[in-house]
């Protein structure tokens, strides 16, 4: 269907892609990876027209409808969200009215032989043909339906889009894309902005969807429940592999150790054989047999190793201070803006040590909360307060909004570094994988991920007790993700982070705030845990009603009174809480004990790899924290015996 042809574009004499070709059938599902900066949105605009490449060309059929959804774009303001939403059916109208001209023209005509008599009738069947393809549900319907599908609210839909964040901006026009019934669709890390649950929904549209589709996304989990295919875009070549994500990882580790194994044979070979040809070269007696293994080397068949991009990012956090033993509180918050509450009533705590996840809706409230806690809102009621000696390092959702686009990568740095760390800029910048002259570009041209990492890199210029991350991982490619994600695991301070990749916060947050209608539940667990338990909430919550629709109205009468039924849900929903509490803290005493142990046999029998010292700072943190844990743990307990 869609071809891409001996394609390549160059910067500077510098070649992005090289020579690259793949075909794209029409019900591929593919994925495109690689690193940050290796071409791929490049290769999406190329595929949409919106860039021309140096040399090559693309063929697809004349007509092709191509929905295109860029990592960034401009928002329309001045209209409701359902009015952006229908402003894809303006064709129709368009349409309609150029059969009405037609109509007149051919009512006024008499030359009923002429050819532009006869084009216009043909014209005219045309303009019908397409009305009719058009002619089940109304725009109005399958607009809503659609928005609604994407998150959005009934009671939404006519508010205008200026009063809308990013991401449900985002959402706006991805729904527009998905309205407008692309033959193919080139998205481009759609899911940045899209919350856990609205991930989960565009997942089942997109594995129903009939058309081809080509994705950008460092999303692992969301490549592997979506794309049956994988290509990967690597020092400007392509790779194409016809597998999910995560299969291609495990061939492409195989073919590269296949190849590796034959490569090394094969030199091993030429180097007996070299060995062979300089010993006897000179000997009559074997002359024979020298010329014909040095016609076998010519004629050998080379064995090369595909080319392997191994810079990897390495971060390592400055050792936390410590801090008080409530990093975090807020009491009774009530948080909003000039005329919009975002929640009330919320209750958080968060402890030295724990890492939490703050998930939910986009807009409501995850980002609002991190401005509180960083001191740059004020809540409308309650008490949000910051614990002793807690130093925060924040960063921010939109780097483009933060970083300078005149500065350069090193001056960002330098503008702010003070003392000794100034000596160490570029080593920093380094582990971030900014090298050589990556160090003096200017922040306006970095890619997504390039800034995402120059901002993580401003972290390092100081020790921070507190890691306030707002969306880190957005624009991150998969490796780099994983890396900062056992940075943190490693990471002896507290966390807050705000994210809806999945497979980032599983296995490294066992604490999640969830933000929803308005308020703020705590969970505790893993992600895959609250996940589990809200599809089953939701099902409880249908068969709830369905079963209450049921019920006679002499049965509704004899139920609980509204007061007595909500004491009892305050009663239940403090047990729980208590409960889900004991659980976590269990968890957290059994690893802790575990940590003490594996360090009194390290300190028992030292090696020389071992620091001492840094061990027994461990070990009496651990125990001061295990002691605080095993007395709250006590205490909960005699709340549920009482």
């Amino acid at each position: 269907m869609i071809s891409l042809n001996n394609v390549t574009v160059s910067f500077g004499g510098f070649n992005l892609l090289d020579d690259i070709s793949f075909h794209i059938s029409e019900t591929d599902k593919i994925g495109l990876v690689g690193k940050n900066g290796a071409g791929k949105s490049t290769i999406l605009k190329i595929l949409c027209g919106e860039q021309k490449p140096a040399s090559g060309r693309i063929d697809m059929p004349v007509g092709m409808k191509i929905g295109y959804l860029p990592q960034i774009m401009d928002h329309h303001k001045g209209r409701t969200v359902i009015e952006e939403a229908m402003s894809v059916f303006e064709y129709i109208h368009e349409l309609e009215r150029e059969m009405e001209r037609i109509s007149v023209s051919l009512g006024e005509r008499t030359d009923y032989e002429s050819k532009e008599y006869g084009a216009l009738i043909e014209r005219m069947n045309e303009i019908s043909d397409t009305l009719s393809l058009d002619s089940g549900e109304s725009p109005r319907v399958q607009a809503e339906k659609t928005l609604l599908g994407l998150g959005f609210k009934e009671e939404e839909l006519d508010r205008r889009t200026e009063t809308f964040s990013q991401g449900w901006n985002m959402r706006i026009e991805l729904a527009k894309i998905l309205l407008s019934k692309p033959d193919v669709l080139l998205l481009d890390e759609p899911t940045n902005h899209l919350d856990i649950e609205s991930i989960e929904w565009f997942e089942d549209y997109l594995k129903n969807y009939r058309g081809a589709l080509m994705l950008v996304s460092h999303d692992r989990k969301f490549l592997d429940n979506v794309t049956t295919r994988t290509v990967e875009i690597l020092l400007g070549h392509a790779y194409d592999y016809k597998v999910s994500y995560s299969k291609y990882v495990e061939l492409r580790a195989e073919r590269i150790a296949q190849q590796t194994a034959a490569y090394e044979n094969q030199q091993r070979m030429i180097e007996k054989t070299e060995d062979f040809i300089n010993k006897f070269r000179y000997k009559p007696t074997k002359s024979n047999q020298v010329q014909s293994r040095i016609k076998a080397l010519e004629k050998l068949d080379r064995i090369e190793i595909d080319d392997t991009d191994n810079a990897r990012m390495t971060v390592k956090f400055p050792p936390a201070e410590r801090s008080g033993d409530i990093v975090f509180k807020g009491k009774e918050l009530t948080v909003g803006y000039p005329g919009k509450v975002v929640f009330r009533d919320a209750n958080i705590e968060v402890k030295r040590g724990e890492k939490v996840a703050l998930i939910g809706r986009n807009g409501e409230g995850k980002t609002t909360l991190m401005r509180v806690i960083m001191g740059e809102l004020d809540p409308i009621e309650g008490e949000a307060k910051v614990g002793h000696n807690v130093n925060i390092g924040y960063f921010a959702q939109n780097q483009e909004d933060v970083l300078d686009r005149n500065d350069t990568v090193f001056g960002t740095l330098d503008r702010i570094a003070v003392g000794e760390i100034r000596t160490k800029l570029r080593d920093i910048l380094g582990a971030f994988l900014f090298k050589g002259e990556d160090i003096d570009k200017k922040v306006s041209v970095l890619s997504g991920g390039e800034r995402a990492r120059l901002g993580m890199a401003k972290l390092m210029l100081e020790s921070h007790n507190l890691l306030a991350l707002d969306e880190p991982t957005n624009h991150m490619d998969i490796k780099s993700k994983d890396i900062l994600k056992q940075a943190l695991k490693s990471f002896d301070g507290t966390l807050i982070v705000v994210s809806h990749d999945r497979d980032f916060l599983d296995g490294l947050v066992d604490k999640m705030y969830e933000f929803r209608d308005g308020r703020v539940r705590e969970h505790l667990g893993s992600v895959s845990d609250f996940l589990r338990k809200r599809k089953l909430e939701t099902l409880q919550e249908l068969e709830r009603h369905f079963h209450n629709e049921e019920k006679p109205a002499a049965t509704q009468k004899k139920a609980l009174s509204q007061e007595n039924f909500e004491a009892r849900k305050v009663q239940t929903r403090e047990q729980r809480r208590i409960q889900n509490r004991i659980d976590f803290l269990e968890k957290e005493i059994s690893s802790l004990e575990a940590r003490q142990s594996a360090i009194e046999a390290l300190l028992a029998a030292p090696s020389e790899k071992d620091d001492v010292m840094e061990l027994t700072r461990e070990y009496l943190e651990n125990k001061i924290s295990l002691d605080a844990k095993t007395e709250e743990w006590g205490n909960l307990l005699e709340q549920t015996e009482s």
